[in-house]
């Protein structure tokens, strides 16, 4: 992930878009993006629109995971490890 990490970076400053990414418009962008990507779902069911709008969930799901990955970057979250710690919690939350 961290090679992916550096490779948004590059991106991000090779075309001077580092102002922009706070952690505020970078929250806003995740919801933005989540919402995009929803939208493909939106009077169909899941089976057809993943049928015939893949390519754009998929797009749109990359979206998110970018914007994603550029908040955890800026704030310092290690995401694999914050994903195990909440999986612990909801196996409390939530038991089988």
């Amino acid at each position: 992930m961290e090679k992916l990490q550096n490779e948004i970076r590059e991106f991000t400053k090779a075309r001077n878009w580092g102002g922009n990414h706070d952690a505020r418009n970078l929250a806003i962008s995740i919801s933005l993006e989540a919402s995009e990507l929803l939208e493909h779902f939106q009077w169909k069911s899941g089976e057809e629109a993943v049928a015939h709008n893949r390519q754009e969930i998929v797009d749109e799901a990359a979206d998110v995971f970018i914007y994603l990955l550029q908040f955890a970057d800026l704030l310092g979250i290690d995401l694999e490890e914050a994903a195990r710690a909440k999986m612990k919690k909801n196996a409390v939350k939530y038991p089988v």
